[in-house]
């Protein structure tokens, strides 16, 4: 995965309420800063973004938040795809 940059826009998957009320959904977000904990190895970037999410209610800041590009679990992000 290639690092991403400040101002990008990326999808925040939403957890959800656990009686299932509000499903887990993808939620649009932008990239407000990016930290690396560790260097990249090739062209595969490790690291954490902190995020700013927008949603119907409103927006919401969330700090290291984690990638899962296959899986989109709750409280992750991912790319946007095509």
């Amino acid at each position: 995965m290639q690092k991403p940059y400040i101002g990008q826009i990326v999808h925040y998957q939403s957890y959800g309420t656990p009686g299932g009320e509000y499903p887990s959904v993808c939620r649009a977000a932008i990239v407000a800063a990016v930290d690396e904990y560790q260097p990249p190895v090739g062209d595969t970037w490790f690291g954490h973004v902190n995020l700013v999410v927008l949603n119907p209610e409103g927006m919401f800041f969330n700090r290291g938040v984690l990638q899962d590009q296959h899986e989109c679990r709750g409280g992750t992000w991912h790319m946007v795809h095509p």
